[in-house]
């Protein structure tokens, strides 16, 4: 139960959803009066009466009939308003604890997108489609029940019946036939979800391995299992829509073996017989309701899951203030992911203004100490010092208001060069634009295109040759006026020459800045900077 938590509505929302409420019971309860009021209506008029005596119930057949889509169209505006707002708290609480959680490095993308949207959104099938009908129809049809046993008793309680086995048994049996389908949906879509993220952001190198078979096959494979959940969950939901109509048909003839033996008038019996089938659109949504509601559950149990993720790092109780110094020591670390310490007892100094340059294999450490230093991992053993004040002390955002990073992968969104920039510093002038674009040796390019600062630069940058986007990031990162600069692998992907001339300028960028490149090609320093040269095994 504590991932249905996550749905929870707050204060300022309950009322709308209690409003909600009253409005469709009251939409449900115009269609059943609707077809009561009309059963007698036109069944008392077969006898001719004054036409004065039907002035009632003609009025109320209008009524019912005009109230009945006004009630609906009113409780579906008031109830998606609520449970959009309930949406939107959630998903603002759950993107605020994964806040303190990035990097997810051991989420796939494709289904980590498809947990923090598809499976987020089962918050509005929970309120829209599984509470607030089961809700509407259980009322309405208690209130129908209600009726037609002051109208006849024995009527009454064979609808009661009727009613009682559409609301427990039906709704039990759909679930129990779907579901082992429904709880494997959610992650069958988060898995086709990853296969297609993953395939597309490969596709070039799918491509130059001739590897596209065996992908497609992998896709296939995964999309068929998808397709046989659904089809089974769509095998449930027809036979829940099966023993409903029985339910509703059994009540209705019941009512009318039951009313041809009673001393009844003519109109009553009709109104006996027929208001039951009002029933099959009051409780039509409760089989699926019992259906949908394993897949929400499922859902939100993938989103719990992502939110009780422990969190890499332990944010102090009382954090010390930011010293003003920019002095970095690395003491005797150690530090991992899953497994052993990748790096066991490294000790640096890395005085302020100072270069660095940490290098080795894949494997050795290089991205684990980045991490380290911007607080996005705890570290098993020893310390790092900035200014003599241990990291582990500040808030993480404290320790990133000083310390930058660019990776080889530093993300460009495919929007223009003006809005990537101001991710880094919303509100700046264009002017500070420029300058951070012509540090970064990318002014005269920018310049030079039609549209400047506007000019889109595509999905993922694809409009930008590889070392202008991390030009382009790295002018972000310098608009964003960090005084320690961790460079990842900035030239992974570049030529020799492209990654020289980029590593060149980025150096001469950084000014004053303490810069930690962590890089497997050294050679690709500028010969005239001076650096400490720190190697990792």
């Amino acid at each position: 139960m504590k991932s249905l938590q996550l749905a929870r509505p707050q204060r300022g929302v309950m009322w709308r959803l209690w409003l909600a409420l009253v409005l469709g019971v009251a939409a449900a309860g115009s269609a059943v009066a609707l077809l009561a009021t009309s059963a007698w209506l036109i069944t008392a008029a077969s006898a001719q009466p004054p036409v004065l005596l039907l002035m009632v119930p003609i009025v109320a057949v209008r009524a019912f009939g005009v109230g009945r889509g006004v009630f609906r169209y009113v409780e579906r505006l008031v109830g998606h308003d609520a449970a959009y707002r309930v949406l939107g708290e959630t998903r603002a609480r759950i993107t605020g604890r994964l806040e303190k959680l990035a990097p997810l490095g051991s989420q796939r993308k494709g289904d980590l997108l498809a947990r923090l949207v598809l499976d987020v959104d089962a918050v509005l099938d929970l309120w829209l489609r599984v509470l607030l009908p089961v809700a509407v129809a259980t009322v309405t049809a208690a209130a129908t029940v209600g009726l037609l046993a002051l109208l006849l008793p024995t009527a009454g309680a064979a609808v009661a019946l009727a009613v009682l086995i559409a609301c427990t048994v039906v709704p039990w049996l759909t679930a129990r036939t779907a579901e082992r389908a429904e709880r494997n949906l959610a992650g069958a879509r988060g898995d086709v979800a990853a296969t297609t993220t993953e395939s597309l952001l490969t596709a070039a190198d799918v491509v130059a391995f001739n590897a596209i078979d065996s992908v497609l096959d992998d896709f296939s494979r995964r999309d068929a299992h998808l397709a046989a959940a659904e089809r089974r969950s769509a095998w449930s939901a027809g036979l829940g829509s099966a023993l409903l109509a029985l339910c509703v048909g059994g009540a209705s003839v019941a009512a009318l073996v039951l009313g041809s033996t009673a001393n009844i008038t003519g109109a009553v019996f009709a109104v006996l017989v027929l208001t039951p089938l009002a029933l099959a659109d009051v409780l039509g949504g409760i089989p699926a309701a019992a259906q949908l509601a394993i897949r929400v559950r499922a859902s939100l149990d993938r989103v719990q899951e992502l939110v009780d993720t422990p969190a890499p790092v332990t944010e102090p109780t009382k954090p010390l203030p930011l010293p003003t110094g920019r002095d970095l020591q690395v003491n005797l670390l150690r530090a991992g992911y899953d497994g052993p310490d990748v790096l066991d007892g490294l000790s640096l100094d890395m005085p302020a203004g100072s270069r660095v340059v940490i290098t080795g294999p894949s494997g050795s450490g290089k991205s684990t100490l980045a991490s380290v230093l911007l607080r996005f991992l705890e570290p098993r053993g020893g310390e790092v010092l900035l200014d003599g004040v241990d990291l582990a002390k500040l808030e993480g955002d404290q320790v990133r208001s000083v310390v930058g990073l660019l990776t080889q992968e530093s993300h460009v969104f495919d929007t223009s060069i003006r809005e990537n920039l101001l991710l880094a510093k919303p509100g700046v002038s264009d002017l500070q634009l420029w300058k951070a674009l012509y540090r970064a040796r990318l002014g005269l390019l920018v310049e030079k295109l039609p549209e400047g600062l506007d000019t889109m630069v595509g999905e993922h940058g694809a409009r930008l040759s590889g070392g202008e986007r991390q030009r382009l990031a790295f002018a972000r990162l310098l608009l964003a006026d960090r005084d320690v600069l961790v460079l990842d692998e900035p030239t992974e992907h570049l030529d020799e020459e492209t990654g020289r001339a980029l590593l060149a300028d980025l150096f001469a960028a950084a000014g004053d800045r303490t810069v930690v490149l962590l890089t497997h090609r050294p050679e690709l320093m500028p010969t005239h900077v001076p650096r400490q040269l720190v190697c990792l095994t």
